[in-house]
């Protein structure tokens, strides 16, 4: 699923899809952000809306 529109999807599905990639794929978000060319802090904003936030030290969304 192309995350550069992650601005539309469901914030419940982007919510797992971007943890199974940090914990799959990346070792951050922000190298996350780069390789998707997305804004980290518009992301954290959309995940925020529905009351997840990043967590450095486990490199999720919680």
């Amino acid at each position: 699923m192309a995350l550069q529109k992650f601005q539309n999807m469901d914030p419940h599905m982007l919510l797992s899809i971007v943890n199974m990639k940090l914990r799959d794929q990346y070792s951050s978000l922000n190298d996350l952000a780069r390789s998707y060319d997305i804004d980290a802090e518009a992301l954290c904003k959309k995940l925020s809306e529905a009351g997840y936030h990043y967590q450095t030290t486990s490199n999720q969304f919680k």
